[in-house]
């Protein structure tokens, strides 16, 4: 299959305005753009034949012109990231389009080749999403953020097959205050999706659903119609995973980076 990845990026988040093109400091003491570290994440993943910034905001276009990246201008009327793929279609042509959201630069390049595999091979999956265990330090920072009245990162539930029943911003499976079992049962939800270019047009003739409206996330319009959603789990070989959603994730992210 041919394969293209697409990075969505906005200016106008509500929660964290300017995001992509806020400055992380790298381990060498150096800051680089979001924007600039999820390209260069993408750049790493073999079997890639395109990577392109999907954007409607000339700051973030031009800033990815600057460190040679491929741009595709998209409408300012894009929702979320599946809208401006979907959207970027026109002027992308591959078999399976990759959405590596501009806020998840410590996306290690095998979370995107377990996608690329899985949608090689399961011919019921619309689209495909990374899910990842959470070790103790991963739930504990998901629980911080909740007390705190953060809204942070996405847990997944799913059946035998591995094929979604639900995403959300709260923590579940719900775990009873006490000991925490080991394996821990709540898998973090990697914002990474790939999409078969069919799935990308079907989503732009959906409307928004409730439960969408409701949790705020994207992948749930999928689940709403009755599109399978392959959730692959993915290791996170010894490495730290988080987005950058707040602005107090920012020294989470360096935190990584330090320690990398």
């Amino acid at each position: 299959m041919k394969t293209a990845i697409l990075i969505p990026a906005r200016y106008a988040s509500t929660r964290y305005p300017g995001k992509p093109l806020a400055k992380l400091r790298q381990a060498d003491g150096t800051t680089k753009t979001l924007i600039q570290m999820t390209w260069e994440a993408a750049r790493t993943v073999a079997g890639v034949a395109e990577i392109h910034v999907a954007t409607d905001d000339d700051r973030i276009a031009d800033a990815a012109h600057d460190f040679g990246a491929s741009v595709v201008m998209t409408s300012p009327d894009a929702a979320n990231g599946t809208e401006r793929c979907a959207e970027a279609l026109a002027e992308v042509d591959a078999d399976l389009i990759v959405n590596l959201q501009g806020d998840a630069p410590l996306t290690p390049p095998w979370f995107v080749e377990a996608l690329i595999e899985r949608m090689a091979t399961d011919g019921d999956a619309a689209v495909a999403t990374p899910v990842l265990r959470c070790d103790r330090q991963t739930y504990e920072m998901f629980v911080e953020d909740r007390k705190a009245d953060r809204v942070g990162g996405t847990t997944a539930v799913f059946d035998r097959r591995g094929h979604g029943l639900y995403f959300s911003k709260e923590v579940i499976p719900y775990i009873a205050p006490g000991k925490l079992p080991d394996p821990i049962p709540v898998f973090h939800h990697v914002g990474v999706y790939a999409y078969r270019p069919d799935a990308l047009r079907a989503y732009m003739g959906w409307p928004e659903g409730q439960l969408e409206r409701r949790e705020g996330l994207e992948q749930l319009r999928f689940l709403e119609n009755g599109a399978t959603v392959a959730c692959v789990e993915v290791k996170a070989r010894g490495r730290l995973f988080w987005e950058l959603n707040n602005p107090e994730d920012v020294l989470r992210i360096e935190a990584v980076l330090g320690a990398m």
